[in-house]
């Protein structure tokens, strides 16, 4: 008989308090956040041990919804639900799953949005420059509060990648686990060029008001631009070819144009131009590499297995730059693997490519002892 499917987990969108005047929190390139807060979901219990967590780091431009029906937005499904519930990758009958909205964002968590309580109205402009770390350590503040006292397993693609692996050099006792997925030591100049028609597609929007537009008119023209350019560097050419080719959409305009033209405006209801600045900064800015650009001795410390995924299509972090993660890690004695899926769907195959990615990762969690 086939396997009944789970009922889909419910939740709601919870908020850890980040910052208060008394408690500021302290940013890596000076400054501090003197109010603010964390958007986070959970699922699975904690066990005794409070060893049993995983902290999932979204890529970019995500929230903390990543699993399940959301209750309070008509049971909207998160967008890895396909990757964590009851006997999935994430199995939440067996491990308690945190994520949460990063440090920046728009998506509950403290951003250029959210309201300066020095002037009552959104930061925008003055918003301070938010570094991969900070986000880290935001995270190892919501997750000390929930009880965790240690990481069964970290894990993330993209930007949620980057983070996986600041992770395991800042908290390098505190994670057994970590499973970086296609990211990169530091940005190559490549995907520092293509960040760069993003930023100049918001900065040139007449609307954007040096990012002071939040009681006018938003950059929206440029913001869907810069979702347009970026979405390029999340699917492959092989990808297009098979799903699009030149087929038309109309007498004037081809069915790629114009994918590329509601992946576009949807993205402009959902985001915030000064967010998509903050995290592309952030993301391009991450270099763990030492002053000579080599990784030789960078991941002394870390003293957790790790498994780094990868994706044959990949044009913002082809496999290459993972291999070269993999190499470093390996030169110092870690207890790593390197796994590269062969797909199509390029860098976005964390999202599509579910089915191969659950398989790899459920076997690396099973090496992973827990004391319950």
């Amino acid at each position: 008989m086939p396997t009944q499917e789970a009922p889909a987990l419910q939740v709601d969108t919870q908020y850890f308090t980040l910052a208060q005047p008394e408690h500021p929190f302290g940013l890596e390139n000076g400054g501090q956040l003197e109010n603010g807060s964390l958007a986070y979901e959970t699922y699975g219990e904690l066990n005794e041990s409070g060893d049993n967590a995983v902290l999932i780091c979204h890529g970019f431009t995500a929230d903390a919804h990543a699993a399940g029906e959301l209750v309070s937005e008509q049971n909207r499904r998160g967008w890895w639900d396909s990757m964590i519930g009851p006997r999935k990758a994430f199995d939440t009958n067996r491990y308690f799953v945190i994520s949460s909205n990063s440090l920046g964002g728009c998506k509950g968590s403290i951003g250029p949005a959210s309201i300066d309580p020095k002037t009552n109205k959104p930061y925008g402009s003055s918003f301070p420059e938010i570094t991969i770390g900070d986000m880290v350590r935001a995270q190892y503040k919501l997750i000390e509060s929930l009880g965790v006292r240690s990481l069964a397993c970290v894990t993330g693609a993209s930007m949620g990648g980057q983070q996986t692996l600041e992770w395991i050099l800042s908290y390098p006792n505190f994670v057994k686990g970590a499973i970086p997925i296609a990211c990169t030591a530091r940005l190559s100049a490549q995907g520092l060029a293509m960040g760069e028609i993003s930023r100049q597609a918001i900065l040139n929007d007449p609307n954007f008001n040096g990012g002071d537009y939040y009681d006018k008119q938003i950059p929206a023209k440029g913001l869907a631009i810069a979702r347009m350019a970026a979405h390029l560097t999340y699917i492959s050419s092989p990808y297009l070819d098979a799903h699009y080719g030149r087929q038309r959409s109309g007498a004037n305009l081809f069915a790629v144009q114009k994918m590329l033209q509601e992946e576009g405006a949807g993205f402009i209801k959902r985001f915030d131009a000064n967010s998509f600045l903050t995290l592309s900064n952030a993301i391009e800015k991450f270099d763990i590499a030492d002053e000579t650009g080599s990784l030789t001795g960078v991941f002394g410390s870390v003293a957790c297995k790790i498994l780094l995924i990868a994706f044959s299509t990949d044009f913002l972090f082809p496999p290459n730059e993972m291999q070269e993660i993999y190499d470093a890690l390996i030169s110092e004695n870690i207890d790593a693997a390197f796994e590269t899926i062969d797909t199509i769907d390029g860098h976005d195959a964390f999202l599509t490519d579910w089915k191969k990615l659950s398989e790899i990762v459920s076997r690396f969690l099973h090496e992973i002892p827990l004391r319950q």
